[in-house]
Order: C-alpha cells, then structure tokens, then sequence
C-alpha cells in the first residue's frame, strides 16, 4: 500500500542581528580597492629599494611578546582552544596574537640566519593585534607595512638614514599632503639624562614619550613624582624642546651645558641622518628630540612621521633601531626599522578625507547577453578581453540592454561589450559619453586610464 506523505515545509532561517565589532575596521569595495592602491604603492616602492617580502606566522610565545614596553601585557591578545583545559591556557608555552611584526621578525631572523645573506633588507605587511581603545585612528586589528635592514654582529649606522628616505619617496606618491619625518636618537636623551644625574633612564623616557598627550606640565610633575629634581625635569623639558630642519639641534643641545660620552654619540649618529635628509630630501626629516618611542627594545635613532596640519592625529609611521632583540647567545644581529601603520592612515586618508577608488569593481567592461543562449559566445569574448590584462565580466542576466548599462553604471564599469549578430561587428559602449564603436576583442583596448580603478582625491584634500 502506498502512503502519502506531505514533505515537510523547509525550516525558515533564523533571524541573526548582526553588529559591529569595534576596533576592526571593514571597507566597502572602492574603499578596498583604495587600500589596495596604497599597498600597491608601498610595496612596490619597497621592491625598488631591494627589500625582499617575507610573512611571519600569526602568534608568537606570550614570553617573547612580553618585555617590549612597559604594557606590553595589557596588549598582547592570548589565545586558545575553546576545549583547552584551565591549565594549559596558563603553560609556559602560551601563545599570543603579535602586536607588532618587528619582534616576530627577530625571532625569524634567528630562525633562519643560516639561510640568509647579510646585511638583510625585508619588508613585511601584515595584519597585526593590539590591545588598543578603540578611538578614530586606533584599532584593536590593523595592517602594518615594515622595512628593516639587520645584519649579523654589526649594523652600518648610515642604514639608519637610508629608511626614512624610503619612507619619505612613498609618501610623495600618497594623498596625504605635506609631512615631516622626526627623528631622534635615543642615545641623546640617555647621555643627557645621565650628564645630569638621572639613573632611572627608561623610566625617564617612558613619561617623555607622553609629552604630546598631556602636555608639558603634567610630564614634569610625573618625571618629579619619578624621583627627578625639579631642576632635572626642567632639563628633561628643554631638551624635548629641541626642534630643527637642519643642523642647528646640536649646538641647541650644547648650549644646554651638559656632557656624556653617551649624548656625543648620539648627537653625531642623528646629525648623520638629518645631513642625508638635507641633501636627499631637504625639508623631509626633521630632528626632534622629544621622540622617545615606548617600546624598550629601541636603541640607537627613532622615527615618528606626522601630517602637517593634522598632528594631533599622532603618528602614522614610526620605527628606530635595536641592537639586542635577535640574539643567539654566540651572535647578536642589530636591525633598523620603520613602520607604516597603513590602517591608521587609511582612517584619515578614506575614512575622513573622502580618497576612495574611481570604482568599486576593478572590471573594465561588461559584456552585454541578448538572451541566455548567447552566454557561451559572450564567454569566449570574454576571455579574449581578459588574454590582454582587459579586467572584463559577463553580465549576470539577459536583462534589458539598459538594464544591464544601468548595472555597469551602479559599479563604475566604464565600457559595455555588445556582441554583433548576423554577421555584423561587436561594439563597445563609453557609458560615460555615450559613445559607441565597432570593436574587436582580439584588438581592442580601453585607455590606460580606464584600465584600472584609480585614486580620486577630493579637492581640497585634508579637510
């Protein structure tokens, strides 16, 4: 006997409010594709100055992450299996997500220095994690873009002129108007502390590199509440009160009284740099000697890189040398480095200031279908299109012609393909002008221009 069953109704999906989570940044399209133009800058830039990419794994031992700045701690994200027990998420083998690529870099370094030549140039972009406030330029998950030269046992100091330069040639190529290169050198504020009678250097730097976001005051009622004299602190002040474009900091300094061995050196390796900047890139570098830089593994010149006119955005590339981070015991191998922080950058540059892409697709053109039974024909002109580099897409329906111009038009797809019948010519169409010409796809080609989305800059930019 049959028996009939009514099948039972498809379950309804589930309805899910999705929100967003704070710190990681997501673009639409051409804001992607924006980003991808500046990444494109950047490592292309790179590649011309002989830096060779690599990719470093995501974690690192929570022990290695630790000890590279006072709240390394409060920044590093742990991780673990959901179905970990309690005590293996406290081993000593605890992993952490990187918040930084240059110390996962050392530890690479270390890993492999028998397979690479010396001196080293590498760039890296990556993502990296923070355990950063949330707040307009700050994320807890951002890409970074890095270059760094180290070499094994010692380092040539004019490397340290080198980076910034680099730096300096991809920003001329950016949306992102005038900016200024700070430099300094942590062996001046060291050698100058010390001429003075403070023991507690680290510390001392740490509350400087707080300057800019509290302000003078506030810095030297916390470098008095260290331990400092109010006479020292005020010394600390004038020294972070150096400024200059040219050469003139190391008479500034002088005229401040104080000697150390430490501080001569210093001051000889930052006018090094800030020379190469005058003859290379005049007006670019600019020697400040409130820089500090809060990580503890910088030893020797430091950088931070501002917008003019938009300081009080902070910094958008930083980085300086260390001379002790890779180290085997038998070999220590001292780099110099500087970092792009490309996401911060991009919240000012597209998320505030409006540079975007000139679409969102990266498609050239469209190919038009008459009906469905033409698809295989509008295929194989697609591929022809394509052999050339021509970045080309069927249209997903045999819609109305002007419905399919419309779709072009929605996503910035400058040229529509329209395939000839009975013989006749294909024909592609400028949706922009409106012009339309006999075309073959073995042939034709759109204007460079068109090729490729490109970066519209709004007019004034920075604003």
């Amino acid at each position: 006997m049959t028996v009939n069953q009514t099948p039972e109704p498809a379950p309804r999906p589930r309805a899910e409010k999705v929100t967003p989570l704070s710190g990681f940044p997501e673009f639409l399209p051409a804001d992607r594709i924006a980003e991808q133009l500046v990444l494109d800058v950047i490592r292309r830039t790179f590649e011309l100055h002989g830096f060779a990419s690599i990719e470093t794994r995501a974690v690192e031992p929570v022990s290695r992450l630790l000890g590279s700045g006072e709240d390394a701690d409060k920044e590093i994200y742990g991780i673990h299996r959901l179905a970990a027990r309690s005590e293996e998420r406290g081993s000593d083998d605890a992993l952490g997500l990187h918040f930084d690529l240059t110390v996962p870099f050392a530890r690479y370094v270390l890993e492999n220095a028998g397979k690479l030549a010396f001196p080293f140039r590498r760039y890296q972009i990556q993502k990296v994690w923070r355990g950063e406030r949330p707040q307009e330029g700050r994320y807890r998950e951002f890409t970074q873009a890095d270059i760094d030269v180290v070499d094994a046992g010692e380092l040539a100091p004019h490397f340290e002129a080198e980076l910034p330069l680099v730096i300096a040639e991809v920003f001329r190529q950016l949306p992102v108007g005038d900016f200024r290169i700070q430099v300094n050198n942590r062996r001046i504020p060291e050698g100058f502390y010390l001429g003075i009678g403070v023991t507690d250097v680290v510390a001392t730097l740490r509350i400087v590199d707080k300057l800019d976001k509290i302000g003078p005051q506030r810095t030297a009622d916390l470098l008095v509440g260290s331990g400092l004299s109010q006479g020292q602190a005020e010394q600390v002040l004038a020294l972070a009160a150096i400024r200059s474009e040219d050469l003139s900091f190391v008479e500034q300094v002088r005229a401040l009284g104080v000697e150390h061995p430490t501080l001569d050196s210093g001051l000889d390796a930052l006018a090094a740099v800030i020379r190469a900047g005058l003859d290379l890139a005049p007006g670019t570098l600019v020697a400040d000697l409130r820089i500090a830089r809060g990580l503890d593994y910088y030893t020797g010149t430091v950088y931070e890189t501002q917008l003019v006119g938009h300081e009080g955005y902070g910094s958008v590339c930083s980085g300086g040398r260390y001379d002790t981070l890779a180290s085997d015991g038998r070999t220590t191998y001292p780099g110099v480095g500087i970092s792009i922080g490309v996401s911060r950058l991009l919240g000012l540059v597209v998320s505030r200031w409006g540079v975007t892409a000139s679409r969102s697709t990266p498609t050239c053109v469209l190919v038009a279908l008459a009906d469905e039974a033409h698809r295989p024909a509008a295929m194989r002109t697609a591929a022809a299109l394509r052999s050339r580099g021509i970045p080309v897409e069927v249209a997903p329906a045999a819609a109305r012609f002007g419905k399919q111009i419309r779709y072009a038009d929605r996503r910035g797809i400058p040229y529509v393909w329209f395939s000839g019948t009975d013989g006749a010519a294909d024909e592609v169409k400028d949706i922009r002008s409106g012009e339309q010409v006999p075309a073959d796809a073995g042939a034709w080609l759109p204007p460079e221009e068109d090729l490729h989305p490109s970066l519209v800059v709004p007019e004034p930019l920075g604003t």
